[in-house]
């Protein structure tokens, strides 16, 4: 049997990554990249049309492509630092400057779009160094009690006996960018998304259970490198693979089903709107953690068992993941902050998703020119050499 991996790249980790991107940059346009602001639909029929596509595009994607993005980030982690300890290498330093390296990545992004993430991940991704050398079980434990949210379990407990307690209101809201935003001054923007746009995305992310969950993603993309359940290099390697993702897909399927109904009918059972918001991002967090493993062990099961000839167009896509994030921040904010060509005057969801298509197609033939001639993507290589200076490669 053939083996479906290059010998230097995991393609279908590459193609899956692609994918997690691509969802990204769909859901990015139809929501002008967190700038709300919308032109009334020119007719019922449009008006008709932006709602169903919104819907499908947060049904399918919000939730899950960052879960994706998370799952692959702990992977890589593990496959730099088993190459780092073959080598008689420690990698944690390297790491921890790596991520300071990554830090400043999302400094650049966030000037530009104030609901980034790759800010987080440099923060959160710390949490790895402490744990890195931990015991499977010891690392899926921690995994799996992060992903409880137990912050917001507390919050359950204390609004039994507060009830009358309201919900926490966020310190910095997104709303706080949007005069800049849609003001004619660049430098304007780029100061409020740098300080209270970036406020409020960590501000968002520490309220609705996303630090805990990336984290344990992190963990979980770790332990999934160890035990080779992403590796399809040799006949014995792919049989393994594939049998454990057909059996997280049994189990994660019916899954997402139940959680799916049982969370919209405990919402309508609490009264007490403390409580209602703390279950929500606990239940909201663990419906999208199993529908993110329906379609990582879906897309992983179609590529092996098909060959991966479609999914293949988003491999060199993933393999630039870090600048087509950061691109389509910069030109987003282009095409639909004031600035800039001001489409969110006259883009609603519907034609927003076909600008999102065509950045997409441009986005993945730049990608694919670009391997043809260089190793790297561009801010991959920027990265890479930044990570190894001081040191021959």
């Amino acid at each position: 049997m053939k083996t479906l991996n290059d010998k230097s790249r995991n393609v279908a980790i590459d193609a899956l990554r692609g994918f997690a991107v691509m969802g990204i940059i769909l859901l990015h346009n139809i929501e002008h990249f967190n700038f709300y602001s919308f032109p009334d639909a020119a007719n019922e029929t449009i008006k008709a049309l932006d709602t169903t596509l919104w819907d499908m595009m947060f049904f399918a994607f919000s939730g899950k492509t960052y879960a994706i993005f998370a799952l692959l980030f702990g992977f890589t982690f593990y496959l730099q630092s088993r190459s780092s300890e073959k080598r008689g290498e420690d990698f944690r330093n390297r790491y921890m400057w790596r991520l300071l390296l990554l830090l400043g990545f999302g400094f650049i992004n966030a000037a530009f779009f104030p609901g980034e993430i790759l800010v987080l991940y440099a923060l959160v991704g710390l949490v790895l160094v402490p744990v890195r050398h931990w015991g499977n079980k010891a690392l899926f434990a921690m995994a799996v009690f992060l992903m409880l949210q137990p912050v917001e379990w507390v919050k359950v407990l204390y609004s039994v006996f507060n009830p009358l307690e309201n919900p926490q209101q966020m310190i910095f809201s997104l709303g706080d960018v949007y005069p800049q935003l849609g003001g004619h001054s660049f430098w304007e923007m780029v100061k409020v998304n740098l300080v209270t746009g970036q406020l409020a995305s960590l501000n968002w992310a520490w309220c609705y259970g996303r630090v805990f969950q990336t984290a344990s993603l992190f963990m979980l993309g770790i332990l999934l490198g160890r035990l080779g359940y992403f590796d399809a290099s040799s006949d014995d390697s792919l049989r393994k693979s594939r049998d454990f993702w057909i059996k997280v897909l049994c189990i994660s399927l019916p899954l997402t089903l139940v959680m799916y109904y049982f969370k919209e009918f405990v919402y309508t059972q609490i009264e007490i709107k403390f409580m209602l918001s703390s279950l929500k991002t606990v239940l909201n967090s663990w419906y999208n953690f199993f529908f993110m493993l329906c379609i990582v062990a879906s897309f992983l099961l179609l590529y092996w068992t098909c060959g991966g000839k479609v999914q293949r167009i988003l491999a060199p896509y993933g393999r630039m993941s870090l600048t087509d994030y950061v691109s389509q921040s910069v030109i987003g904010s282009f095409l639909y902050f004031g600035y800039g060509l001001e489409l969110h005057k006259v883009c609603g969801t519907t034609y927003s998703l076909l600008v999102g298509i065509v950045f997409l197609a441009l986005q993945v033939a730049f990608a694919h020119w670009w391997f043809k001639h260089f190793k790297r993507g561009p801010l991959e290589t920027v990265w890479h050499k930044l990570t190894w200076i001081g040191k021959a490669r």
